[in-house]
């Protein structure tokens, strides 16, 4: 056995990981070799070992959205340090703390009004299984056990446990494999592209007949607002959003909105939701809520709907993560959420965006491009083909930058506290990935 006291030689480290490790969307044993990180901080990852004469990468990923204030940073570290003397976890049930209490009510003060009621979980995935959850529970509590089927429309992603692969897209997307297992949901056609772009009426008349021909059998419409993420990186006028809270109110169907990615300020908003000036009846929040330090989500929802589940035969919601509520997750949770709203975060955003813009520009002109597209800390480039993910990958940390391609995209999420030149960096490491890959 390793002694845990000791660091491992890389080489060993490596063999390790082959024989024992299952990393996220890959076969066992993995066919490409990870880069070790022995530390990080600010928007450096350091590598245990030189790699295309690299000792640290800048991080362009945020670690899939997460990390906004970048790594090891004092505030954070203080806020887990101090509630770690305290107490690292306690049982959520019959029992509560301070600082899920004061998250909880930070959240409803900062989210779109009308959310009042927070539901911790342990990851997004759950929080759109608890969202789904309530919405079910919500129409059979209230004598319309019909209502049982979800819409959402094509190019989402959800998240990798079972109700939200039965929204992501069912052709072409990560979830494939489970068509014809998967509770059969109602898609809508790709919202059109363009966040600038105006709404299309045949759109939003698309959207209707939907709502109008299976409203006595929908339970939600849910969504990721304004920037669909792993399925395809689209940005969508926040008009449709308008459209669907509309549609949702005219037929009496719940509007769930997934925030795990948008949330915190991503796309140039605190929520997305914010661009278009609603209020879902559900949403979820994870990814960045505890900048990157410890797995947490949240489910929020209205009066209304905690009302209608309280007012059913059985007036409770049936779920009960054992980490829910975790004092340390929950604590940094908090502390992140002080030192994004503490500071101009819509300025650096800006920024960043200003950068992003400049910096990918040059990509349209590169053979393979099909489309370069910016919006706040977001940068995507879409090939018009397949990433060749591990050249993409060399391309790029041998200019001293972290991404992660996929599909037929190269696309990036800074942390907010990255510098004019690490963006400058980032942006000329993608254009390197899309001439290799």
């Amino acid at each position: 056995m390793p002694d845990q006291h000791h660091p491992l030689p890389a080489a060993e480290l490596l063999a390790l990981d082959r024989q024992h490790v299952w990393h996220p969307y890959g076969p066992m044993p993995g066919r490409q070799e990870p880069l070790v990180i022995s530390s990080a901080s600010g928007v450096r990852l350091r590598l245990a070992e030189p790699s295309q004469g690299q000792d640290e990468l800048v991080d362009g990923m945020s670690s899939w959205w997460s990390a906004i204030h970048g790594y090891n940073h004092p505030a954070l570290n203080e806020a887990v340090t101090d509630q770690l003397g305290r107490m690292s976890h306690v049982m959520f049930g019959g029992l509560t703390h301070e600082p899920a209490v004061r998250l909880a009510t930070r959240l409803v003060e900062i989210t779109p009004p009308g959310l009042e009621h927070v539901f911790l979980a342990d990851s997004g995935s759950v929080s759109v299984e608890v969202a789904v959850k309530m919405c079910l529970q919500y129409w059979r509590s209230t004598g319309r056990s019909g209502k049982t089927r979800l819409l959402t429309w094509r190019g989402g992603y959800h998240g990798d446990t079972w109700t939200p692969m039965g929204v992501c897209d069912p052709e072409g997307g990560m979830h494939e494999l489970w068509s014809g297992i998967l509770p059969q949901q109602l898609f809508a056609d790709v919202p059109p592209s363009g966040f600038d772009a105006p709404v299309d009426p045949a759109y939003a008349d698309h959207l209707r007949s939907l709502l109008a021909a299976h409203a006595d059998e929908l339970a939600a419409v849910i969504v990721e607002p304004v920037v669909q993420g792993a399925g395809g990186m689209r940005f969508h006028h926040p008009g449709y959003l308008r459209v669907l809270r509309e549609l949702c109110d005219e037929y009496d169907v719940l509007l769930v909105l997934d925030e795990i990615a948008t949330g915190f300020g991503r796309t140039g908003a605190l929520f997305a939701a914010d661009h278009a000036g609603i209020t879902p009846d559900v949403m979820c929040l994870g990814k960045s809520l505890t900048g990157g330090y410890l797995t947490l989500a949240a489910t929020l929802c209205t009066e209304r709907v905690a009302n209608g589940i309280s007012r059913g035969a059985v007036p409770i919601l049936a779920h009960g993560p054992t980490f829910m509520g975790n004092p340390l997750a929950t604590a940094v949770a908090l502390a992140s959420i002080d030192l994004l709203l503490g500071q101009d975060w819509q300025r650096e955003v800006k920024r960043i965006e200003a950068g992003l813009s400049q910096g990918l520009a040059p990509a349209r002109e590169l053979p393979g491009v099909r489309d370069v597209r910016v919006l706040g800390a977001i940068g995507v480039v879409q090939l018009t083909h397949e990433v060749d993910v591990a050249a993409a990958t060399r391309a790029a940390v041998r200019e001293g930058v972290w991404i992660r391609p996929f599909r037929d995209l190269i696309y990036v999420m800074p942390p907010f506290v990255t510098g004019d030149a690490d963006v400058a960096r980032i942006c000329r490491a993608v254009c390197a990935a899309a001439q290799e890959g």
